[in-house]
């Protein structure tokens, strides 16, 4: 079944958006209509997605943004409203970790984490948010991961910072439903990106990895898109402060 969600007209601002899930997400809202602004930190991958999205007749931005810096956030926000007037969608994906356990995880390492995957999506978001309030209309769409739920060996930190975006996701969009936005948060499971490569390119881990997996696989990062999409498409007009979690079935076992 080829499922198709109609964005035309809208604008979105992906963060992480040069790379893996970030990137599929980008594509896939240029395909569904809308334009892209795609920010993260590596100019080049960012230029390299916008120019895929341009190839098919799409509109994207490229914009170099590090997140933990609140003048480049107010900087994200401003380009965009300028160049497309106006943003009616927010992908919060960019994410940062660290594979340590907590024993060894230094104290600047887990700052680093939250400041990336906790307060930079607040602050973003707020920001993102006071223009969609000139329009009573918005969706905001946070990506967590099934760590947020459910503890993982060495993963303390970035597990801890979902579970708080999680909360946050739900705290957002309890304040900002009057303001016409809807926030909701995708949490995907394991997913084939370069942050997971050191689990699917040895074949043994994987084999091990995906025999505890109902569906016995992990996602491809396109398989995550149709929840952003759909979230982001009136087909969610009623839906908000929720998580839609894409893991193949890891939060059953």
């Amino acid at each position: 079944m080829n499922v198709t969600y109609d964005l035309t007209g809208k604008t979105a601002i992906v963060t992480g958006g040069g790379r893996g899930i970030g990137r599929a997400i980008a594509l896939g809202l240029a395909k569904a209509g809308a334009s892209v602004v795609v920010a993260g930190r590596t100019t080049e991958q960012l230029e390299a997605v916008a120019e895929e999205i341009r190839k098919e007749e799409g509109k994207a931005l490229p914009i170099t943004t590090d997140l933990t810096v609140t003048e480049q956030i107010e900087n994200l926000v401003a380009e965009t409203k300028e160049a497309f007037g106006c943003i009616d969608i927010l992908v919060n994906n960019a994410a940062r970790s660290f594979l340590r356990s907590l024993m060894d995880l230094r104290e600047d390492g887990w700052d680093k984490v939250f400041n990336t995957n906790v307060k930079a999506v607040w602050l973003l978001s707020r920001a993102a948010a006071a223009v969609m309030m000139e329009r009573k209309s918005g969706r905001i769409i946070n990506i967590t991961t099934v760590g947020a739920e459910k503890a993982e060996l060495g993963m303390a930190a970035y597990g801890c910072s979902k579970a708080a975006l999680k909360m946050l996701t739900r705290c957002m969009a309890r304040e900002w439903a009057p303001f016409g936005i809807q926030v909701n948060a995708v949490g995907p499971g394991l997913t084939r990106t370069s942050f997971s490569e050191p689990i699917w390119s040895n074949p043994d881990i994987e084999k091990h990895v995906t025999s505890m997996l109902p569906m016995g696989r992990i996602a491809e990062p396109e398989e995550i898109v149709p929840a952003v999409l759909f979230l982001a498409s009136d087909g969610a007009s009623y839906i908000t402060g929720h998580t839609i979690y894409v893991d193949g079935g890891a939060l059953t076992t």
